[in-house]
């Protein structure tokens, strides 16, 4: 049951990275693409924020898509916690730990739960397992 607790997790972490990168570079499920992120992450201090919103994106997608596959797995919680960290310090660390208050309560969880695979191992039904 482990195993398959490990893949549940994997799938739904990587896959919501998934569409949050596509929201940023491609503009789907209800994203802004590239311009409208790169003018929002401008609208915050960071410049350039269009070839910031492209980094940002393509972190998530690729971030996400090894998260969920289970592979390289430590190298996919490293770059979902680097995002994660990124966003804590630009834009909801301010507001204090609770959602409630656009805090980093959310990011912290996603970290914790990156962290957490990584150390533990991405189970059976990863791709890690069959290659490595």
């Amino acid at each position: 049951m482990i195993n398959i607790g490990l893949l549940i997790i994997r799938l739904v972490i990587g896959l919501l990275f998934v569409g949050h990168g596509a929201q940023k570079l491609f503009g789907w499920f209800g994203g802004h693409g590239l311009k409208g992120t790169g003018g929002w992450f401008d609208s915050i201090g960071m410049k350039p924020g269009v070839t910031i919103a492209l980094f940002a994106g393509l972190a998530e997608l690729v971030g996400g898509i090894l998260f969920a596959l289970g592979l390289f797995t430590p190298l996919a919680a490293i770059i979902i916690t680097g995002t994660m960290v990124m966003a804590i310090i630009k834009v909801h660390g301010p507001n204090g730990l609770w959602a409630t208050s656009n805090g980093y309560e959310y990011n912290l969880t996603l970290v914790a739960v990156a962290i957490g695979v990584a150390l533990i191992g991405p189970g059976q039904y990863a791709l890690d397992t069959f290659l490595f």
